[in-house]
């Protein structure tokens, strides 16, 4: 069976495979070090693990991590439902693919479309789900370091173990980040049944949305007048 994807499809699939692929990388190198949220937030961590680190009670950091691990698990949770209707979806076979092809807001040429439509959605979660599930293990790695770090009078100790953990919570951290941004190009592939021009639309939303939320929001001047606070 062929695929017949029209010329407007394939660009708007290569738009969103660009997108999706390239936004992280593009976002580092457009924010050269400083004024986004994500990378402004690497220093905050630091800052907050070199403080643990002096800490003679790290009850309140134990505490903060672990809200940032159930936050983690329940996203997980959740993708894996998404993950199981998508599945569903796809592998329901032509009766699927008629119910869906009679909805008239629907746009999809042959089941093979349809298929490929809601495989692009069930792969966005899978990537999200796997990303979810690594920020998940190196937060535990990251307890551990709070769990484990001893008392000092030592400063240069406390700093180089405060930024040790550092290594650890930020990575974890922008891997539930990534997380939370599959749910955004997954809602953009979903667009995909309503049509590629309605496809291409979501994909260049999801991006703008994702970018003025990153460099132009409330949330991202306060947290850049935070890094400068605090001297990063």
């Amino acid at each position: 069976m062929p695929l017949a994807l029209s010329p407007l499809d394939l660009t708007a699939l290569i738009v969103f495979a660009v997108a999706w692929l390239a936004y992280e990388p593009l976002l580092k190198a457009a924010a050269r070090g400083k004024g986004a949220i994500n990378t402004d937030m690497t220093v905050i961590r630091v800052a907050w693990m070199k403080n643990m680190a002096g800490r003679e009670n790290k009850f309140m950091d134990g505490q903060l991590l672990g809200h940032a691990l159930n936050s983690a698990s329940f996203f997980a949770s959740s993708n894996l439902i998404l993950i199981a209707g998508a599945a569903g979806v796809l592998f329901g076979g032509e009766s699927t693919f008629r119910s869906a092809s009679s909805l008239v807001v629907i746009q999809t040429s042959t089941r093979l479309v349809f298929e490929l439509q809601i495989a692009l959605v069930l792969v966005a979660l899978a990537r999200g789900l796997l990303d979810f599930i690594w920020s998940i293990r190196q937060m535990n790695y990251c307890i551990a370091a709070v769990g484990a770090a001893p008392d000092s009078e030592d400063a240069a100790f406390k700093t180089a173990y405060g930024e040790a953990a550092a290594r650890l919570l930020n990575p974890a951290l922008s891997a539930f980040n990534a997380g939370v941004r599959g749910y955004y190009f997954a809602l953009a592939a979903a667009a995909w049944l309503f049509g590629p021009i309605a496809f291409l639309a979501a994909t260049l939303g999801a991006v703008s949305l994702l970018l003025w939320r990153q460099r132009r929001s409330k949330a991202a001047g306060a947290i850049a007048d935070l890094r400068k606070l605090l001297g990063g």
